[in-house]
């Protein structure tokens, strides 16, 4: 008897990140060493030195679970935001966080709004919950229209995500609009702050404001631990408590555990990250050679026009430059690309690269 899987998984697209090292150096005979990776927004220089100890200190115990809760881990964020630790939540990263939400709010056939273009693995999280998607277009600079958003609600409209600053975008939700959204709109706010280390301004003492309000963070960007998958949430007392039972028991692991907590601690290592990143995001928006757009997060959104997004990709990786082709972001054009900051000399390189692209004779 064949088995049932349920429709809406049938229909669900796959999602597909950015390409990894080991694909091009396969595809293409270059040296690993020679291969830069600027597709999937990591931290260009890793973890801090101190998350890296912890990492080998808890090495030697990973026969036993984690703590039920993580409640260390909820501490040293408590301490590091100023929060109560009874409001945060821990996940398998953001996408983790953002799963358990579905499963605690989305009933098949209940709405998720999402202004697009933007994180595609929200929307496919929805869709695997039961829940339909409603796309916002936002405007020519990307920002978004509370109207539009309020003519896309109804009765059955349960959340709306909002990415800030914005994958792949790069720009940040305007306090007013969130405000209004929070105020307005009987629904959960989603507010996606992966990047917010990179930026000017936070939303999260909105948190104080509004119970519908829940703030998204992640150690894989700033904190440079993408590979221990370690997301978080802030959010009302009630739900942390509703949420805590739909998640698995050990849903973080002891090591991401440890790391999290020392990599917190810091704040010198992540301040000088922070730096690099906005003295390189600075220099990739003012040296590409096409269309970039403002940033506040680790990556700089371009559009290539007149060339495709697919050629510019795949003609950067035959020169060992991994960038994201963004034309499978619903919402985006097939001429829009991402392109992460990274060390100061992969930003050179690809620079370089993509003048030599848009000067060269056979593609006039």
């Amino acid at each position: 008897m064949p088995l049932s899987v349920r429709e809406c998984i049938r229909e669900l697209r796959e999602y597909i990140p950015g390409k990894n090292i080991e694909e091009v150096v396969e595809k293409y005979g270059i040296p690993p060493e020679k291969v830069a990776k600027l597709a999937s927004n990591e931290n260009p220089i890793g973890p801090s030195p101190k998350a890296i100890e912890a990492i080998i200190r808890t090495a030697g115990s990973v026969h036993i679970y984690p703590e039920k809760g993580g409640w260390k881990l909820r501490e040293a964020i408590s301490e590091y935001l100023e929060v109560p630790p009874e409001t945060i939540i821990l996940g398998n990263g953001v996408d983790g966080v953002i799963e358990g939400l579905m499963k605690l709010f989305i009933e098949p056939g209940d709405n998720v709004i999402f202004p697009i273009p933007t994180f595609l693995g929200a929307e496919l999280l929805a869709v695997a919950s039961g829940g339909r998607t409603k796309y916002v277009m936002r405007d020519e600079n990307f920002e978004i229209s509370p109207d539009d958003i309020f003519e896309a609600v109804d009765e059955r409209t349960k959340m709306i995500y909002l990415c800030t600053p914005n994958n792949p975008t790069g720009n940040v939700v305007e306090e007013r609009v969130a405000r209004e959204l929070a105020e307005e709109i009987d629904a959960l706010i989603l507010l996606d702050e992966a990047y917010v280390e990179f930026a000017d301004s936070s939303l999260l003492h909105l948190i104080e404001e509004y119970e519908n309000v829940v703030i998204m963070r992640t150690f894989s960007k700033a904190f440079g631990l993408a590979g221990l998958r370690c997301g978080y949430a802030i959010c009302s007392p009630e739900i942390r408590k509703e949420y805590d039972k739909v998640i698995p028991p050990f849903d973080v692991n002891r090591v991401a555990i440890e790391a999290a907590i020392a990599a917190l601690k810091d704040k010198e290592f992540i301040k000088m990250v922070i730096e690099l990143v906005r003295e390189g995001r600075e220099f990739l928006r003012k040296d590409v050679p096409f269309k970039t757009y403002p940033s506040q997060a680790n990556f700089v959104f371009v559009d290539v026009s007149p060339f495709k997004s697919s050629f510019i990709t795949e003609e950067l990786m035959k020169r060992g430059i991994i960038i994201r082709d963004c034309s499978s972001f619903t919402g985006a054009k097939d001429t829009h690309i991402r392109i992460t900051v990274g060390k100061m000399e992969d930003n050179l390189r690809v620079v370089e690269e993509l003048k030599k692209l848009k000067e060269s004779d056979g593609f006039n």
